[in-house]
């Protein structure tokens, strides 16, 4: 028989949503900052590299970012444990996106 407790599952919902909000709010401040950061960056390597104090060789730079991986799921063997795994998901990223929407 299927043991499903609908308590343990809003819980875990709820939980889930409250972690989700404050991540999701987090994360978009600390993207603005890194934005900044990393546009500071780059001017300033721009500039030097203007000046002809550094030399960048641009295209081997951004080479890395075009490589993905590839990755293997896991099937879940119980309902129970599926039904667990929904319903944290769903509640952290319903509050992930409030809180980004947020921020």
């Amino acid at each position: 028989m299927l043991d499903v407790d609908p308590t343990g599952l809003g819980l875990e919902f709820g939980g889930s949503a409250v972690v989700g909000g404050v991540l999701g709010f987090a994360t978009k401040q600390i993207a603005k900052l890194l934005a900044i950061i990393v546009g500071v960056e780059l001017m300033a390597v721009r500039y030097l590299e203007s000046q002809e104090i550094v030399t960048v060789d641009w295209s081997r730079l951004s080479a890395g970012l075009l490589e993905t991986g590839d990755r293997a799921q896991e099937g879940v063997h119980w309902l129970v444990s599926a039904l667990s795994m929904v319903a944290v998901g769903a509640g952290f990223a319903s509050g992930f996106l409030i809180g980004y929407h947020r921020g």
